[in-house]
């Protein structure tokens, strides 16, 4: 009889023991997913003590895509507030804000066994090295999570948008790889991961123009002042990989360098040429969104900042992407859901 291709290679082994560090929205997603289906992982999620006793009290409920994607409430992981729950783990998988990777990476180290993988599912482009520098004795992955999930409740999280997970294609991905696809979380192995995170960087550009612009991200995307912002971000994202021999890789139906002009379309034309691009649950938001309504910072400065610190290390300049962090700044200075909602056309003049 044929094996399931999707089925963990050795099914009398025990589950995997994987943790989850800096359990938000996208780290209570992959835990929540991974454990709920028996079997597949033992799951630990690492977090805030309010959303932690939350999830102890209520149970993890995930929703989405789609309107009939429900799942019951999980109950099978265990909640904790220490990065001491990551000891004995055969997989930590880190979802902290790249602001914060350096301090997780020495909190672990205390506590990780020999064999124990981390995995970096974060934004940015150096996070796997900065895990790796910490954390000199373990094997550091690269992996990327393409879709977005918002906090719908205090321990319900909605995945607004599809994808599919990637993650580096080495020896020590093979046990992660095969649960999280017995769990149903779509995930290709991937032997070009820098190019995947910088594809990656350049879609996480619009997450400063949907938070300032306080809309979901269908609404704003299907709008061209706003997507012309994103537009400009990109170029000058571009024109700074180009200058440090970075080539972003193609992960949809358009090649990255082909994106700006695509953006600046008119509404009708871009809706039919890049209609995938617009379907999108209509709760999604961006994670930058979702900092700044409820008062936390954002990770502006590891993305428009990291092309202001390419351009600038390579004698140019990247003007829309440093307003875009100073506008991020003073919303976040406003304070909790306090920010200021700009119109396309005048959010796009500030660019100006």
């Amino acid at each position: 009889m044929p094996t399931d291709p999707a089925a963990p290679a050795d099914s009398t082994a025990p589950p995997p023991r994987i943790a989850v560090l800096g359990a938000g929205s996208i780290g209570c997603h992959l835990g929540g997913r991974l454990a709920a289906v028996p079997g597949v992982a033992e799951v630990t999620l690492i977090g805030r003590p309010s959303a932690m006793a939350a999830i102890e009290r209520d149970g993890l409920t995930l929703t989405g895509p789609g309107p009939d994607a429900a799942r019951p409430a999980i109950r099978t992981l265990r909640p904790a507030t220490d990065a001491s729950a990551a000891a004995g783990a055969d997989y930590v998988l880190v979802t902290v804000k790249s602001a914060d990777t350096a301090g997780a990476a020495r909190e672990l180290a205390a506590h990780l066994a020999p064999h124990t993988v981390v995995i970096s599912f974060q934004n940015g482009l150096h996070n796997p090295e900065l895990l790796s520098a910490e954390l000199p004795d373990h094997s550091v992955l690269a992996g990327m999570v393409p879709y977005n999930v918002v906090r719908t409740g205090s321990a319900a999280f909605h995945q607004g948008t599809a994808g599919q997970l990637m993650l580096a294609d080495t020896p020590h991905s093979a046990a992660f790889a095969a649960a999280a696809r017995f769990a149903g979380l779509p995930l290709a192995l991937r032997q070009d991961m820098p190019a995947v995170q910088a594809a990656k960087l350049l879609m996480n550009l619009n997450n400063a123009v949907n938070a300032l612009s306080g809309l979901p991200l269908r609404e704003q995307l299907g709008q061209r002042a706003y997507r012309a912002c994103l537009a400009r971000c990109q170029r000058e994202a571009l024109t700074a990989f180009r200058a440090e021999g970075i080539t972003p890789a193609r992960l949809g139906p358009v090649p990255p360098t082909w994106t700006p002009r695509v953006l600046r379309l008119p509404d009708t034309l871009f809706q039919r040429l890049a209609g995938a691009t617009l379907r999108i649950d209509a709760q999604a938001r961006s994670s930058m969104w979702e900092d700044l309504q409820r008062g936390r910072p954002t990770e502006v400065d590891t993305l428009q900042g990291e092309i202001t610190a390419l351009a600038t290390r390579h004698g140019l300049t990247a003007p829309a992407n440093a307003r875009l962090i100073a506008l991020v700044h003073e919303a976040e200075a406003a304070g909790a859901g306090a920010a200021k909602a700009w119109g396309g056309p005048e959010l796009l003049a500030q660019l100006d």
